[in-house]
Parts: C-alpha cells; sequence; structure tokens
C-alpha cells in the first residue's frame, strides 16, 4: 500500500470505528521543521479541549512573564509598632500565588513569617491578621464552570491568596450498606464549615462522593456512594475560603512563638476596604514560574493553571477578572499569528464546557513555542509517553513511549491529546487530536488514538 492509502486508512481508525465515528473530531499531524501536513481531519473545527487549554494558559505565561518570574506574597502592616506592640493589624497580602503550603510541601513557610515579624519588633498585635485578597475580583469560582465541578478538590475556588492547594479531606466513617456514612472532621480542620451530608454506603469499591458548594460559603453537599464497612474514608473538597483559613493559622502560629494576637483572624476581599498606610515586613516568594507550569502540565493541576490565568488578566487592570484574562490570552495568541478564529476561552484550565479551540489553533501554538527562547522549558513541562503525570500510561511498552511529549484533556467521552512527537530518524511532528462525544470510556478513546498514532507513525518509516 503506498503512504497515501495507508495514510488514509490511518485517519478511518479514528473515524470509521463503533466509538468515534459519531464523535466530534479535530486532528492535524505536521512536521515541526518543514510544515508538511502528515495527516489532518477536519483540522479548522473547534471542539472542546479539556485540559488542553492549560497549553494556552502556560504557553502564554511562560512568554509575557518568564521562566523565572516567582508569584510574591507580602506580610505588611498598619499603624505603629511602640515598645513591641504593633498598634495596627498584620495584612497577609496575595499574589495569586497557587503553590503557597500546598499539600506536596509543609507549613515551614509560616515560621519564615514569624520569624520576620519578629525581627520588625512586633511582640504582640493590637489588631488581627488579616488575609488580604483584593489582587482579584469576587469571581473565585468561574461563571462557565459546571455546579457539579464547583466545590470539588479539583475545581477550587481561585483567590489572591491560595493556600494547601485550596483543598480539604473530609474524613467520613463507612458503615453498613445502606447507612449513610458519618462526617467525622476535616483535615485540616475548617471552622465553622456545616456538611449536609446524603452519602450512602454502597456495595462499590471506589470514591463515588462528590462535594458541592461556592466559594466563601460554609455549607457543602456531599452526595453520591462510598464503599460500605471501610472504616474511615476520606473525600477531598475545595476549601472555602483559603486565606481566611491561612490568617488562621499564621495568628495561631504567632500565638505559640509568644507574639499576641488580639483580634480574631479575618480577611478582606474588597480593595475599598484597603484604609491606611502599609509598611512591607516580609516578601514571600514562590517557586519559579518554570517549576510552577511544569507542575500545571504534567499533573494537569487546574489550581495552577486558573492562578496563572487569572494572574494574566491583571494586564488589563486591577482586581484581576475572568474576562480580562481571557481577553490577554486570546490577544496575546492574535498578535503572535496563532490564529484563535472561533475559537472560544471562557477559563485557563479547560474545566468550562464552552471552551472550544481546533487542531490548527493548538498545532500553531506549539510551533510557536517550538521556536521559543523559552522552548527547552517548554518541552520538559509537558509529560512524556509512558512515563509520568497524565501520560503515563499512553503508548506504553510500544515504540512510541518515551518520544511523546504533550498535554492530554480528559472528560466523559472525551479524550484529546496536543505535543511534539520524536522520530527515530531526528524528525519531530507537532500534533493535536482532539476527540470529543465519543461512544466510550475515555480510556477505550485513548485506545484507539493510540492505535491512530502508532499507524501514521509506521507508515512514515
Amino acid at each position: 500500500m503506498n503512504i497515501l492509502g495507508t495514510i488514509l486508512l490511518a485517519i478511518t481508525l479514528l473515524t470509521e470505528n463503533p466509538v468515534c465515528e459519531q464523535a466530534n473530531i479535530s486532528v492535524l499531524i505536521k512536521d515541526s521543521e518543514t510544515g508538511e501536513v502528515i495527516d489532518q481531519h477536519r483540522s479548522e473545527n473547534v471542539v472542546p479541549p479539556a485540559s488542553v487549554m492549560k497549553l494556552l494558559t502556560t504557553g502564554a505565561a511562560l512568554e509575557m512573564l518568564g521562566p523565572s518570574f516567582r508569584f510574591t506574597t507580602t506580610l505588611e502592616y498598619t499603624g505603629s509598632i511602640e515598645n513591641g506592640v504593633l498598634n495596627g493589624n498584620l495584612y497577609i497580602r496575595g499574589g495569586c500565588d497557587p503553590s503557597l503550603g500546598n499539600l506536596k510541601g509543609t507549613q515551614a513557610f509560616i515560621f519564615k513569617w514569624i520569624k520576620a515579624i519578629k525581627a520588625a519588633g512586633i511582640r504582640s498585635i493590637n489588631g488581627a491578621v488579616i488575609a488580604d485578597m483584593s489582587l482579584l475580583d469576587g469571581d473565585a469560582a468561574n461563571p462557565n464552570w459546571l455546579w457539579e465541578d464547583c466545590g470539588n478538590y479539583y475545581a477550587p475556588g481561585i483567590f489572591a491568596l491560595n493556600y494547601m492547594s485550596n483543598t480539604l479531606n473530609i474524613v467520613l466513617r463507612s458503615g453498613a450498606v445502606g447507612s449513610v456514612a458519618e462526617v467525622i472532621r476535616t483535615e485540616p480542620n475548617y471552622p465553622g464549615l456545616k456538611t449536609i451530608n446524603h452519602i450512602r454506603c454502597t456495595e462499590i469499591t471506589y470514591d463515588g462522593a462528590y462535594v458541592h458548594g461556592l466559594p466563601y460559603s460554609q455549607e457543602r453537599y456531599l452526595t453520591g456512594s462510598v464503599p460500605s464497612n471501610r472504616g474511615q474514608f476520606g473525600v477531598r473538597s475545595d476549601m472555602p475560603n483559603p486565606g481566611w483559613l491561612l490568617a488562621i493559622h499564621l495568628t495561631k502560629f504567632l500565638g505559640e512563638a509568644g507574639v499576641s494576637v488580639a483580634q480574631p483572624a479575618s480577611y478582606m476581599s474588597e480593595r475599598g476596604l484597603d484604609i491606611g498606610v502599609r509598611q512591607v515586613i516580609y516578601e514571600h516568594k514562590s517557586d519559579s514560574l518554570g517549576a510552577l507550569i511544569a507542575e500545571t502540565n504534567i499533573y494537569s493541576n487546574n489550581l495552577y493553571a486558573e492562578s496563572i490565568f487569572r494572574y494574566m488578566g491583571l494586564n488589563y487592570g486591577k482586581p484581576g477578572t475572568i474576562h480580562n484574562s481571557c481577553e490577554v490570552v486570546r490577544e496575546f495568541w492574535r498578535l503572535r499569528g496563532v490564529s484563535t478564529k472561533g475559537a472560544l476561552i471562557k477559563d485557563g484550565c479547560g474545566l468550562a464546557p464552552q471552551d472550544a479551540v481546533s487542531a490548527e489553533t493548538l498545532v500553531q501554538l506549539l510551533q510557536y513555542m517550538n521556536r521559543s527562547k523559552n522552548r527547552e522549558i517548554w518541552i520538559q513541562s509537558l509529560p512524556v509517553s509512558g512515563g509520568q503525570g497524565t501520560l503515563s500510561s499512553l503508548c506504553r511498552g510500544t515504540v512510541l513511549e518515551g518520544r511523546i511529549h504533550a498535554k492530554s484533556g480528559t472528560i466523559a467521552g472525551t479524550k484529546n491529546f496536543a505535543g511534539y512527537i520524536d522520530l527515530p530518524n531526528g524528525r519531530q511532528w507537532t500534533f493535536a487530536i482532539l476527540v470529543n462525544s465519543a461512544q466510550g470510556k475515555a480510556k477505550n478513546v485513548q485506545y484507539i488514538i493510540q492505535q491512530y498514532l502508532l499507524d501514521v507513525y509506521k507508515s512514515h518509516q
């Protein structure tokens, strides 16, 4: 069979099988150097990208801010310090850092803060520790996200102050089949949280529980089911107000370190409440943007993607808004020759079902980044087939294991990939494969995409 015939056979693996024949598909594979089209199918058709949307966010951020950029969280105070007493308030001014006290790290940074507070001569505070989250507007939950997602750990509210991955672990006690699981505690403890619990214990063997709620709300609705007779069982939830909890923790640790705080911890979310001149005590810097983008793309971290996305919106004004972030990302790529015709940008991570981009747009973006001075950091931020992160199962044990650097996107009936394929002859392909609304599980769609990639690859050997 000639090469053209083989390619036509390859694309039918996607378009004419029982799982994908009714799906909304957009495909483009190009030679990275020559621009030759290796294969395509409705390449200009826009479809929901799911987490592949993170490529638009992280690529724009890397180019706009630079790989060495670091988010800054600032300790400040109002009033005066006299004889060791701060006659005023201590503020934690948020700067959109998504990694502050994340679940993979520790709270050791707080003790550095306390050291800086003491070094400023403060031994007691007559006011309060206040979390200042005014850098962003009050839309902590993207209005384009689904209600079924909001309140779950993977769709937390996005604040100027993020803390401990904005995540709570709600610990349940699983009982007999048919019983309602008992809520025991949250980790960390979140004061005043009210859980409205409808989680049943059933014969399932997996976590089928969901949490629903909105930022700032003290209520969380628990639905679904968990395995019966398992003892304690954890369900991850979002954190209603991470800045407030950080202020509570700092107040607590200050007291344990001998610095008393007269008033309870609080927070502010509007700039109009910012009264008085502030003095800076300490600036806390995040890891480099290059490291944060690697976490975003390799592990498909929605909190990181959305925090970076929201920060970029500040280029259009303060406080930062979701609308401005969408416009910044769209305009950034348009000015660099990446077609956003027909594209819909509603968030930075791909949770919004209204997001829509084409394979053509993604390939143009990837080609641009392949020529960027930040190319190496960009490539290293993408998971590798058969390796770590979200591509760990793709092409494992095949000739393409370790040869694909790409971002994946997964929701029910949808599996998307976009990135680069390194060929043994030193050539490289840039590709995007978007398969939406397939009649099967995501893992089955991935298998079909894998077979398609292997077929195209072998046809060009």
